[in-house]
């Protein structure tokens, strides 16, 4: 298995990756699992590069992406899980084939929309006029954001990355540098 990098062990259970010590996938911060803390890091570096304040790990954050990470999984399908069930929270959701991704590129892909950015007041942030082409990348440095938790399931044709963020980052009317 490719993922989680940063040399987590992870092992099947069903139809799901786990980390190796279950326990961890809602630990506090200062025991966050290595595959956490790089999803960490990796939100970290972009906001830095923007000078902006770093994430921290939120638990129930991360129990709420696992839901959905979930759901998605069982139903094998993709989408965005309704605005109502996670009020003023931000969502980035990643799908790729099973096991074939790093941690890094799951969240590149998320980068790269970098290179349509520009600052400015949302939705007129992307140099392509629709700002979905950044939305994944606006919402990772959103000054308003402070905090992120993260899930990931398998169900061994795909894997699934849910992030979820509060506060919300793309709001209309919100400076984004």
């Amino acid at each position: 298995m490719a993922y989680p990098a940063g040399g987590a062990s992870i092992k099947r259970v069903g139809r799901r990756i786990v980390p190796f010590f279950f326990g961890l996938l809602l630990a506090s911060p200062a025991t966050a699992s290595s595959w956490q803390q790089e999803l960490l890091a990796l939100h970290n570096r972009e906001r830095a590069a923007k000078r902006l304040a770093p994430l921290t790990w939120d638990a129930g954050l991360a129990a709420s992406a696992d839901r959905w990470a979930a759901e998605l999984s069982r139903r094998n399908q993709w989408g965005h899980s309704p605005s109502s069930a996670r009020t003023d929270q931000g969502e980035n959701l990643w799908m790729g084939t099973s096991g074939a991704y790093q941690l890094a590129a799951m969240v590149g892909s998320w980068t790269d929309e970098r290179r349509w950015f520009r600052p400015g007041v949302f939705p007129a942030v992307s140099t392509t006029g629709d700002w979905s082409s950044v939305g994944h990348y606006s919402q990772m440095i959103s000054p308003r954001t402070t905090r992120v938790g993260c899930a990931i399931r398998d169900n061994n044709s795909w894997t699934y990355l849910v992030c979820r963020y509060y506060p919300s980052g793309n709001l209309v009317g919100l400076r984004i540098p």
